[in-house]
């Protein structure tokens, strides 16, 4: 049989090889990001394409939030110590936290610019247009698969995962706004893809924050009841008599964390009723890490 601790280790392993993958996945995606946003700057001051450098500035952004995604993965493997003794585990949700945010603004940036273009429209060169989105539609394909290997659960890697799909969308748009204006030299066409490609990554962003947001003023955690570990617990344990002052939160995406109080009936052993309560939680709601407080009033002895 395997002891708690041995337990304790392995998920702690099984926990480090996880971030150690979304680190690496996140580092590759970053330098593809930050090496194609090089091509384009080049591309846009020779061209004098407002549009490529528009892009450019976009991939900084996202470079630079995969950066920070990658920062999240690391502190995230630092162990517990006498100042943080949960280590830097919930870093990573502030990480996708604030890229998240990054997500929300960089859409309302792209919809201004949309509108600045639509009313002072700018010629485009389409074919290095063309050719400059077709390379980055391969190199954000490429930065999307490496991080679509990684966890999906991950809120951290989720978030840098929506940075480059509105950048892969961003080229699909940019390659259908150059053959729009190669074969019609319409214009509008390619702030109106952009609107289209912002509308997109606000909604990403908008479901980032919804759901960090949620873990960072320590809410209930998505599909756990409180009401129900309540009825749960006072059914099935006979030796409780209630279960009270019930508080459930989550340090991160995988770990949640359960305190509660329970009055227990005359002659009750505590020892058991302890153990029986955080085998209740793990059997019936997966929750492993719980604190139970027991009290019970004494035998009168006749």
């Amino acid at each position: 049989m395997h002891s708690h601790n041995d337990s304790h280790h392995h998920d702690h392993s099984a926990h480090l090889s996880d971030t150690r993958d979304g680190r690496n996945r996140v580092a590759i995606a970053a330098l593809l990001t930050f090496g194609f946003m090089i091509a384009e700057v080049i591309g846009g001051i020779v061209s004098g394409s407002l549009a490529l450098l528009a892009d450019a500035a976009h991939m900084l952004t996202d470079a630079g939030s995969l950066a920070l995604a990658w920062v999240g993965f690391k502190l995230a493997e630092r162990p517990a110590d006498p100042a943080r003794s949960f280590g830097w585990a919930r870093f990573k949700v502030l990480a996708a936290f604030v890229n998240g945010l990054t997500l929300i603004l960089l859409a309302a940036w792209i919809t201004i610019e949309a509108v600045q273009r639509l009313l002072d429209p700018q010629p485009v060169m389409g074919n290095l247009l063309l050719g400059v989105a077709v390379l980055g539609l391969l190199v954000n394909v490429i930065a999307f698969f490496i991080l679509h290997g990684g966890d999906h659960e991950d809120l951290n890697m989720r978030a840098a995962l929506w940075h480059v799909a509105g950048d892969l969308l961003g080229s699909v748009a940019a390659i259908g706004a150059a053959l729009v204006i190669i074969l019609t030299g319409w214009m509008p066409i390619d702030p109106l893809l952009s609107v289209l490609v912002a509308l997109i990554i606000l909604w990403g962003g908008i479901q980032v924050v919804r759901r960090t947001s949620h873990i960072l003023i320590e809410g209930v955690p998505t599909g756990l009841s409180v009401a129900a570990i309540k009825q749960d617990l006072e059914t099935h344990l006979d030796d409780a008599d209630k279960v009270e002052h019930i508080h459930a939160w989550s340090l991160n995406e995988n770990k949640v964390l359960v305190t509660l109080d329970i009055e227990a009936k005359p002659g009750a052993c505590i020892e058991s009723l302890r153990r029986a309560t955080k085998a209740r939680l793990r059997q019936q709601f997966h929750v492993d890490h719980v604190t139970v407080e027991i009290r019970s009033e004494p035998l009168e002895i006749t």
